[in-house]
């Protein structure tokens, strides 16, 4: 029997738990993002592209940064093309009012489908194709997609030049002064080394070194909200925190509690998985379904939690890279003597191990506290309130499966920002000052970007 390529393609997908790659899974399957927390009845076409996004992070393994910014591309391209049919918000980009009588939902898909084809190099062919048939044939709908079409190009024009492409964010480019003192930043070894043999070099340069000089979407520039300047190393202040992380985020910690391992395995959010962006757009269709948007007013909320975590990146890769600062782990196995310090509890521990992986890039400021921060704001202020009682589970299990069956509990959208940035000192791969400045940093990009960036028309 001779098989077409959509029939080899679907019997596949349908004898295996996941998607053949470049495709996404339906919303409810193993697969889903969305479903594992969407209520049936709170369906939407937003929430079926954000979760086709969501899993293509997933499905590509992209790192953090990278994560954020293709999740804004399509979410902004979406939101414009049905704000223009509805005219509900002003926006600064220059759209424009689209055709009387085109069909909004059908624009969003079709901008978002093109966006998100560009951000993630893959043609979402098959998922393009499903949208539209859920669509009976109408001049609405032919108008629709010719607007989507037109919206999704323009967005990405937009784009185009904003230093986002490999070439600009894989290297330094002379961007970012090194560090030259006992502070600087080196890769934390042996552990992402490559066996057989270390792999040094790949990581030198850090993980997306020229990243905080993409163009925000609601920032001035990436050094707007740019950290303040790192502890002296030979400060009292310094030594409280070497001794803080030494004791509660090494491997073996005697004091950290069972709770706190717990929360920095479930916040880690690394590689195969969701990783921290994602995990603050999940919460956002977790917490947003039930509060009665409509179609246009939910476009809006990704579009802009969707830029305010793309920020979130850029901002925290500057700083990152402006401060050049280096891991608790490379310190307290190694650097500890350069310091000066004169506390005796700053000293080398040659055998201490981070809980949790320690990341191959700077610590100062945390991209965890940043992300956290400005996702956790920016849903309580399109939410309403930050009181929020809820909980979760983990949406991924490939790299922690102690926490199958894992349910966490908050009763605060600040509750859930400072417990995911601390899981980075329970961790033992952020100081203290990593956190607090995040936070600042996060809770203002949110606040600015609700503010100003997409109101309601007068």
């Amino acid at each position: 029997m001779n098989y077409s390529r959509r029939q080899f393609l679907a019997t596949v997908t349908a004898a295996t738990s996941f998607p053949v790659a470049g495709c996404v899974g339906v919303q409810g399957g193993r697969a889903s993002y969305t479903g594992q927390i969407l209520k049936p009845q709170n369906g939407s076409v937003v929430f079926d592209w954000v979760d086709a996004a969501l899993q293509q992070v997933r499905d590509q393994r992209l790192p953090p940064p990278r994560a954020a910014y293709v999740c804004s591309l399509p979410m902004v391209a979406g939101f414009l093309a049905a704000n223009g049919i509805v005219q509900g918000y002003d926006e600064p980009f220059g759209i424009g009012a689209g055709p009387g009588g085109a069909d909004p939902q059908v624009a969003y898909g079709v901008a978002f489908a093109m966006a998100a084809a560009e951000a993630f190099q893959q043609p979402f062919l098959f998922e393009r194709i499903a949208f539209l048939d859920r669509f009976p044939g109408s001049e609405g709908k032919t108008l629709g997609v010719q607007w989507g079409r037109q919206v999704g190009q323009k967005v990405l024009e937009m784009r185009t030049g904003d230093g986002a492409e490999p070439s600009k964010v894989n290297y330094y480019l002379g961007r970012y002064r090194r560090r030259t003192d006992s502070l600087r930043w080196r890769p934390t070894g042996p552990f992402y080394s490559a066996r057989p043999g270390p792999a040094f070099p790949t990581f030198e340069r850090c993980l997306y070194p020229g990243h905080g000089k993409i163009t925000p979407w609601t920032m001035s520039d990436g050094a707007q909200f740019r950290a303040p300047d790192f502890h002296d190393p030979a400060s009292p202040e310094f030594a409280e925190e070497f001794d803080t992380i030494r004791h509660l985020g090494g491997a073996d910690s005697k004091i950290r509690t069972a709770d706190q391992s717990e929360i920095a395995l479930f916040w880690e959010d690394g590689p195969w998985g969701i990783t921290p962006a994602g995990h603050m757009i999940y919460i956002g269709v977790q917490l947003l379904q039930d509060r009665g948007l409509d179609f246009v007013d939910l476009a809006r909320a990704f579009a802009l939690i969707g830029m305010t975590q793309c920020d979130a990146s850029i901002f925290a890769w500057d700083s990152k890279c402006h401060h050049d600062i280096v891991r608790p782990e490379s310190a307290i196995r190694a650097r500890a003597p350069q310091f000066g310090n004169p506390d005796p509890r700053v000293a080398a521990q040659p055998d201490w191990r981070s809980y949790i992986p320690t990341p191959e890039f700077p610590a100062y400021p945390s991209g965890h506290s940043t992300f956290a921060a400005a996702g956790a704001e920016m849903i309580a202020l399109i939410y309403g309130r930050d009181d929020v009682t809820f909980s979760g589970r983990s949406p991924d299990l490939v790299l922690w499966p102690q926490l199958r069956g894992v349910t966490r509990r908050w009763t605060s959208l600040k509750q859930v920002a400072e417990e995911n940035g601390m899981s980075r000192l329970y961790g033992g791969v952020h100081w203290e000052i990593d956190h607090t400045e995040a936070v600042k940093a996060g809770r203002a990009i949110a606040r600015q970007a609700f503010r100003s960036t997409l109101p309601k028309k007068a």
